[in-house]
């Protein structure tokens, strides 16, 4: 019987890679140059200089007298709360004005739609005894009848009655709602276009 011998595998080196840069490089396209105005752009000795000129005349002037340039200080501040409370005073005027007027509006608005319901209910409760009394004098009429007939004309009657009351009390409710409605919402529709200059 034969007898392998086991050898060893050594991988070769491997070999340097040298790759050229150039080609994997876009090429770079040679754009014209642009002429632009150069900015002006103040020299930093110069702005130091006119600030140091600014702050010595401010020093000057509060050394020289510094009761003036305190009371001058004090003057704007004095003027501009003053001018401040002024404006605050005249807004709150205003302020007070335009809600004094609303609540003015709100509460006329209001009286005329009390009114308003004491009427609507006034109306029904005549439609609720104008009914009442049809009843009860459809009932009077329903003891007195002698035959069926006369039953049957009788209640035709009675029914065709209370569908013109219910219709004509509709449309009286309807006209009166719509009337206080309207009534209502003037004084505030006239104070809604006061206030923001609509012409109504």
């Amino acid at each position: 019987m034969a007898t392998y011998q086991k050898k060893s595998y050594i991988p070769p080196e491997p070999s340097p890679v040298v790759v050229d840069p150039a080609p994997m490089m876009p090429e770079t396209v040679a754009a014209a140059p642009v002429e632009r105005d150069p900015i002006p752009t103040p020299e930093p000795a110069a702005l130091m200089a006119e600030a140091a000129t600014a702050a010595t005349e401010n020093v000057e002037k509060m050394v020289k007298d510094p009761a003036a340039s305190v009371s001058a200080f004090q003057e704007k501040i004095r003027d501009m709360m003053e001018k401040g409370l002024s404006e605050t005073r005249s807004n709150f005027v205003k302020a007070k004005s335009a809600a004094d007027e609303a609540a003015s509006a709100l509460e006329a608005s209001l009286t005329t739609a009390k009114s308003g319901v004491a009427e609507i209910n006034a109306k029904a409760l005549d439609a609720w005894r104008a009914t009442a009394d049809a009843n009860f004098d459809f009932m009077k009429s329903v003891f007195g009848v002698k035959s069926m007939a006369d039953y049957v004309a009788l209640h035709t009657e009675f029914a065709r009655k209370q569908v013109e009351m219910v219709t004509g009390a509709s449309k009286e409710f309807g006209a009166l709602a719509k009337k206080v409605a309207e009534q209502s919402v003037e004084p505030i529709k006239a104070q809604v276009a006061k206030t923001f200059k609509i012409a109504v």
